[in-house]
């Protein structure tokens, strides 16, 4: 009982991460400057990861610093990016519906990589997230593009195999600092990047601030951290299928703040949602018979 119930704890905590990371949409569209999705995505890691690192002052030692540049990319770097591509670009339903491919997307890497075979619960239940997904945010007037679906998808990607890999390397420090790292690792990449091909802001009013200040402290460096200990406490599944309690969070605040309404469908599609994170929760992979070649050449 003592086990479950702190399972559960872990559970409810990890689960914080994707409701914050509900609000980035709105945050995207209302609050920040619009047309530099690279440069929003590097200042909402770099400041709170330099800050934190500083104050720590520890740095990466031996294998963890290329590890770091991996970890860096995939989890910050390549999925930030990607995830203002989409936002600036599509529909926050379009958007949602395409990154919500995540958790089928961890349970093929994870039997891919590390041979861990997934239960056919576990396919069905990634399965019905994405459907369910689909029918809360998307509308017949959804409009589809191409570079942001494509975006959605490669960011999803990337930060299911980032999610494998932070679970299977184990973080060598403490939590603050691990994620503090990999949040200065992705904004540094991002920067040069994002300058180069997208421009400084021409002007930053009050409102754009306070856009960056939220999502750097609490959508970011909080939601990070919550999320890469859940990563240590729980499967690297289980934890991507809290991940779609995201696009949950962004219709409610639709709800909530721009007076928008649920129709019969999208609340079939949230109990789709809510019932495929429960039965993930649920579910366990066989990692037992993992194959030594990936493992040995992962920790080298």
């Amino acid at each position: 009982m003592k086990t479950a119930s702190v399972r559960r704890s872990d559970v409810l905590l990890t689960a914080l991460a994707p409701i914050a990371w509900g609000s980035t949409y709105i945050v995207a569209t209302e609050l920040l400057p619009a047309n530099h999705p690279m440069l929003v995505a590097a200042l909402r890691a770099l400041p709170i990861g330099a800050l934190i690192t500083l104050w720590f002052r520890q740095l990466p030692h031996g294998i963890w610093w290329w590890r770091m540049l991996v970890l860096g990319c995939l989890n910050i770097g390549i999925f930030q990016a990607l995830l203002f591509v989409a936002a600036y670009r599509l529909p926050g339903g379009v958007a949602a519906t395409a990154g919500a491919v995540q958790p089928l997307l961890v349970v093929l890497f994870s039997w891919l990589a590390f041979g861990e075979k997934p239960s056919k619960r576990a396919v069905v239940a990634a399965i019905a997230g994405f459907v369910g997904v689909g029918l809360l945010v998307l509308s017949p007037a959804a409009r589809l593009d191409g570079v942001g679906v494509a975006a959605a998808i490669i960011g999803a990607a990337s930060m299911g195999l980032g999610t494998i890999l932070t679970k299977r390397w184990k973080r060598p420090a403490p939590l603050l600092v691990f994620t503090a790292w990999q949040l200065m690792v992705g904004g540094i990449l991002l920067l040069p990047i994002a300058l180069i091909v997208e421009g400084p802001f021409t002007q930053l009013t009050h409102t754009n601030l306070l856009g960056f200040l939220y999502l750097g402290l609490i959508g970011t460096g909080l939601a990070y951290a919550i999320w890469f200990r859940g990563i240590d406490k729980l499967t690297a599944s289980a934890v991507s299928y809290l991940g779609l309690l995201s696009p949950v969070v962004a219709a409610l605040i639709g709800f909530v703040v721009l007076n928008q309404t649920f129709t019969p469908v999208q609340l079939v599609g949230v109990a789709i949602v809510l019932t495929s994170v429960f039965i993930g929760q649920q579910t366990r992979q066989s990692s037992r018979h993992l194959p030594a070649h990936p493992q040995t050449l992962l920790r080298k």
